[in-house]
């Protein structure tokens, strides 16, 4: 089982070495974050940003625990408005193909509709990300339009909450 915990100051060193260690496993599906996000400083003044973000309530941040209280994903709420918000997230390679993606997304829409009131999520990746489709179209997302995202063709997904 694994759950979800709103990103906290605490989470840092944990965060960062999941980020680190996932670093090429990510970059293979999506744009890399650059050098400077992984030194201690530059990671640091993401994170600050993050949080100022999430206490303005335009974002809602979370890392994803598993049983033995290791970090090992992240599930996010961006650009909140009008009862609105993109869902981005991401699983370590360890836990790839294991259904946490799955679950920590429907965790997420209920989170998201419960204790943040929304009342839709959209969500896009690229065409050839199967397993991010995959885990979308299993919670309820449905297709609403090809895009581009990073040069890539992509597709836009919706789920009403």
């Amino acid at each position: 089982m694994v759950r979800l915990e709103r990103l906290r100051p605490d989470h840092a060193d944990a965060l960062l070495a999941f980020e680190r260690e996932n670093r090429a496993y990510f970059a293979r599906t999506v744009p890399d974050r650059g050098d400077t996000f992984f030194t201690p400083d530059g990671f640091a003044a993401r994170l600050r940003s993050l949080l100022t973000e999430q206490g303005l309530g335009v974002c809602h941040f979370h890392v994803l625990i598993d049983d033995e209280d290791r970090l090992i994903g992240r599930v996010n709420l961006m650009d909140v408005e009008d009862g609105s918000a993109e869902l981005g997230y991401r699983v370590g390679e360890s836990a790839a193909g294991k259904g946490v993606a799955t679950a920590a997304v429907g965790a997420m829409c209920e989170l998201a509709a419960r204790a943040y009131g929304l009342s839709a999520l959209t969500a896009i990746t690229t065409l050839d990300n199967l397993a991010s489709r995959t885990v979308l179209e299993r919670n309820a997302f449905t297709p609403t339009g090809e895009l581009t995202v990073d040069s890539r063709p992509g597709i836009a997904y919706r789920r009403a909450l």
